[in-house]
């Protein structure tokens, strides 16, 4: 049964995010040959419409205004009540981001709506959209339906494959005015402490480090690393209380869940807490002196050392396996 869904473009530092494209790949499989809507808003973003369309949106619609430059819940729901209306979609996806995890539920409960967060995979059985989420930190899996009302997803991001972005598409950008008024919050600055470079919810490969790396410069081998790699850096929480690092790197049931291609654990013991947001990932590295380290149970391939002998090694190794590719 074909359905309209909408998929909301979510744009950081004028660029969108790769969730977005995976979020129209999950509505895709869900709308059954239906429409589907790419949704954008902000100040200045009609501009990255195509974009949404070159990755499977059959058309646009844009939300701009002055008042949407920083996202606030109030204001970007403000901005997407209009799109519902206006379109009367099935349902609409967002990325299981910051974001998305804060307008989603939002919104759902403004319009009495069903919510499934953190959706891994979509399946469709006797004409239901079943959606599979992780529970219990990712120890177990639960298949969901929403049986009435407009469908709200927030989707994994590197669970669910994006569609190949195919430039020859064509589609519709429209503009929508909206009154955004009566905003409770009003952002004077951001500030980010996070370092530049790949988003670690989003990055296909982390280099993570834990108490072993003993100091703050003990994460200087693991960004180098990364960097050879094209990844990102996080951390465990034993590493943030030890003040090594900004906690906005944590992966964690506390922290951030990750799903990379790529995961190499560097001095991490392997706690429950730190397993929670990172086991899912494709394939795990463990490196440690510890031969008997939890991590080790979880990983695909183990390395039993002092880091600071084995990640310039690999760092080596890799170097010139990308020059000789």
């Amino acid at each position: 049964m074909a359905r309209k869904f909408l998929v909301l473009g979510e744009v950081r530092d004028g660029s969108l995010r790769n969730v977005s494209f995976e979020a129209i790949g999950a509505a895709k499989l869900a709308a059954d040959g239906g429409e589907i809507v790419g949704v954008l808003v902000g100040d200045s973003v009609q501009n990255l419409g195509n974009e949404l369309i070159q990755y499977g949106a059959d058309r646009v619609v844009a939300v701009e205004n002055v008042q949407l430059k920083q996202y606030t819940s109030d204001g970007f729901a403000q901005a997407l009540l209009a799109v519902i209306e206006q379109e009367k979609p099935e349902g609409i996806f967002f990325g299981h981001t910051a974001l998305g995890k804060d307008l989603a539920p939002k919104l759902a409960g403004k319009l009495e709506s069903g919510l499934i967060s953190d959706v891994t995979s979509i399946e469709e059985e006797g004409g239901n959209i079943v959606f599979t989420r992780p529970i219990y930190s990712g120890k177990a899996f639960e298949k969901k339906i929403v049986t009435g009302g407009v469908v709200f997803a927030t989707i994994r991001p590197n669970n669910i494959e994006p569609l190949a972005k195919d430039e020859s598409r064509s589609g519709d950008v429209a503009a929508l005015n909206v009154d955004i008024k009566d905003l409770r919050t009003i952002i004077k600055d951001v500030v980010r402490k996070a370092s530049e470079g790949v988003d670690l919810s989003e990055a296909k490969v982390i280099i993570a480090g834990g108490r072993g790396v003993k100091s703050e410069d003990g994460f200087e081998p693991l960004k180098e690393l990364a960097q050879v790699l094209g990844g990102a850096v996080g951390a465990s929480r034993g590493a943030c209380d030890a003040d090594y690092c900004d906690y906005s790197l944590q992966i964690g049931q506390t922290g951030k869940v990750v799903t990379p291609d790529l995961y190499i654990a560097c001095g991490i013991s392997g706690a429950i807490q730190h397993l929670a947001g990172m086991s899912n990932s494709k394939v795990i590295v463990a490196i440690n002196k510890d031969p008997e380290a939890n991590i080790f149970n979880v990983a695909d391939y183990g390395i039993v050392g002092d880091l600071f002998e084995v990640i310039p090694l690999l760092t080596e190794e890799f170097k010139k396996l990308k020059v000789n590719a």
